[in-house]
């Protein structure tokens, strides 16, 4: 009898995009994939973030190059994807959410957070799918959904309708990529600790419903999603394609 061998969660020689790389989430995702031998691009709007991020990760010993990129402009998305080596791995982590009652909802508000979590997600990873196609190289693209992507919530009605959204894109892509063995895959946290969250966070009679929700008593951390970027990533997940991975304390258990 011979004992299998675990796959690799070894990500060296691959190179790989993380959008919304400088901070939260997508830090945590760029950092992650360098950590696991990736050649990271980290991408966000500003400049002067993008180099800070690259030059910490680069003292670190890490593999990394960024782009001043914004992703809701698709010409520059496409033509910046058209340059670049073909990317094997893609983190879909730039987002946005503007909160408010249903009643209140703006079109400015609604049309801001789509472009962002919706048709961002889906012409960057065109972009980068197409390359590979060509390349005839196997891919990761794993977009950053959320629990509101598998539930509803109070004042959340955009951003659930968004990441809703990103979970019927990503399962319709892993259907027509499969036969390019290019895997698709949503990573949905719960309420992660980050700038983007903190004034919420800051409320205590949100944070403690926020917590009366999550059963393992605690919110999230940018290093709860980091390893679950690797597996995803990785030849570990070889067999895991139009899956939904929540991180979510077990909010969505009941």
């Amino acid at each position: 009898m011979s004992l299998p061998s675990t796959p690799s969660f070894r990500l060296d020689g691959k190179r790989a995009l993380v959008t919304g790389g400088t901070r939260g989430i997508g830090l945590g995702a760029a950092v992650a994939l360098a950590e696991a031998g990736a050649h990271v691009t980290v991408a966000a709007r500003t400049a002067a973030d993008v180099e800070t991020v690259v030059n910490q990760m680069a003292d670190a010993g890490m593999a990394a190059e960024g782009v001043a990129l914004d992703i809701t402009d698709v010409s520059a998305v496409r033509a910046f994807i058209a340059e670049a080596e073909p990317f094997q791995v893609l983190v879909n982590s730039a987002g946005g959410a503007r909160h408010s009652s249903f009643a209140d909802i703006t079109e400015v508000d609604y049309q801001a957070v789509m472009a962002l979590n919706l048709s961002a997600t889906l012409f960057v990873s065109q972009a980068v799918v197409g390359r590979l196609i060509q390349a005839g190289l196997p891919g990761s693209i794993i977009h950053v959904s959320s629990q509101m992507g598998h539930v509803g919530g109070p004042n959340r009605a955009v951003y659930a309708a968004s990441k809703f959204a990103v979970e019927g894109l990503s399962k319709a892509m892993a259907i027509e990529l499969g036969a390019n063995n290019i895997r698709v895959n949503t990573i949905c946290p719960t309420f992660i600790e980050t700038e983007l969250t903190a004034k919420n966070l800051s409320d205590p009679a949100f944070r403690q419903w926020v917590l009366s929700k999550i059963k393992l008593g605690r919110l999230g951390r940018v290093e709860d999603i980091m390893g679950p970027v690797v597996f995803l990533a990785s030849d570990a997940a070889q067999l895991v394609t139009g899956a939904s991975l929540l991180v979510d304390g077990g909010w969505t258990a009941e």
